[in-house]
């Protein structure tokens, strides 16, 4: 109905003008006006062409209501001064010359001159109101466009005061973390060097081997938050980013008792691994998939010392097919992925609970990565009283 009615109203009253003045009785006059009322169900796709269909309406059938809403309309819709001149003066003619030309007397001056300005006032005043409308709809939609600005620019100005605050964080984190850890990495160089038992300084030199390799890790953290949302390829470089290949070392340094089963084929058999930074043969997707399942295995690593200390683990990854929906409501396809699962068994009784910190989100990240790249993950208790994480990851993710 608020499409129908702007469009309705203005032809019937256009008709009831024609009738009011014209009657009912049909005569050319009144066919005129009709046709005149008619015209205005096209007005806003011609709106020319409707006023110029109007105008014998308005000479012949002496009706107002047509021509002038016609005129309103081209002055809101096709705004121009020469267009409107014209149309003005094709209106004035139409109202002050009467019809037949022959009834014009060209020495009544004080009715001419009424009749003119009347016809002036007629054309001048849908003209002024519809440039009125139209200028109206040019500033709201200027208004809205200059409110969209300012979020913009709200939105623009709260991402560089984020930035700010990120590159802070990342100074204090780096001045902070980096210090303690140089600390920690100096003293275990020093009890690798003065002491003479062998399995100490073993000891010493895994603290010293994993304190440089958590200062490389802070340096790349830090370069990501400088970056600020910035290109990724200005950080890249900054550190190497573990994969796959880095598994059996982190294992070695994690001082737990883990069983490893390297990356295995769909069948079961085993694959040779590929050197670092070799990408060739490799799935589109597969260093973010790899480095995915790499930080799996490290979070469930951290997990089992923190709450299993002593206990047994065992670390699989596998490339399998896994069966995922391709779009919606189409049939699931097979797609090839990468599964990781860390099963770990009851805590050793009698090993020292280390005080470890924990924030409690390992996991909740963890799952949140796995979702991020379409994969999925859960972790849950077994009935031996160990823990077990599994992770999908399907390749073809960028």
């Amino acid at each position: 109905m608020r499409r129908i009615g702007p469009v309705l109203v203005p032809v019937l009253l256009a008709i009831a003008d024609a009738l009011l003045v014209n009657g009912l009785e049909m005569a050319l006059e009144l066919a005129v006006s009709v046709v005149a009322a008619t015209a205005l169900l096209l007005r806003r796709r011609w709106p020319l062409l409707v006023f110029l269909v109007t105008l014998p309406g308005l000479y012949i059938g002496y009706i107002w209501f047509a021509p002038m809403i016609a005129l309103y309309t081209l002055a809101a819709l096709r705004p121009g001064r020469t267009r409107l001149g014209v149309c003005a003066l094709l209106l004035v003619a139409a109202h002050f010359l009467p019809y037949p030309i022959s009834d014009f007397e060209p020495t009544a001056y004080r009715e001419n001159t009424l009749v003119l300005i009347d016809a002036c006032v007629t054309s001048a005043a849908p003209i002024a109101l519809g440039l009125l409308v139209r200028t109206r709809r040019e500033l709201a939609s200027r208004v809205d466009d200059l409110t969209r600005s300012l979020r913009r620019e709200d939105r623009l100005l709260a991402e560089r005061v984020k930035a700010t605050e990120r590159a802070r964080l990342a100074r204090e984190m780096h001045d902070v973390v980096a210090h303690q850890v140089s600390l920690i990495s100096l003293q275990a160089g020093a009890v690798q060097v003065s002491t003479a038992d062998e399995a100490a300084r073993s000891g010493a030199r895994t603290i010293r081997e994993l304190s440089v390799r958590t200062l490389e890790e802070l340096r790349h953290m830090v370069g990501v938050l400088r970056a600020a949302g910035g290109d990724a390829r200005e950080t890249a470089e900054l550190a190497p980013q573990p994969d796959l290949d880095e598994l059996p070392r982190l294992i070695e340094m994690s001082a737990l008792d883990v069983t490893y089963e390297g990356l295995c084929a769909a069948d079961g058999a085993p694959e040779e691994a590929a050197p670092v930074g070799a990408d060739a043969g490799r799935p589109r997707g597969a260093r973010t998939v790899e480095r995915a399942a790499f930080r799996t295995v490290q979070e469930a690593l951290t997990n089992v010392r923190k709450h299993a200390p002593g206990a047994r683990v065992r670390v699989r990854v596998d490339a399998v097919e896994l069966t995922a929906p391709d779009d919606v409501g189409a049939a699931a396809r097979a797609r090839e992925g990468l599964r990781v699962e860390i099963r770990n068994g009851p805590a050793d009784a009698a090993a020292p609970v280390p005080a470890l910190p924990g924030g409690g989100h390992g996991l909740v990240g963890l799952r949140e990565r796995a979702q991020s790249l379409g994969g999925t993950l859960e972790a849950h208790p077994t009935a031996e009283g160990g823990f077990v994480v599994r992770a999908e990851f399907p390749y073809g993710v960028g």
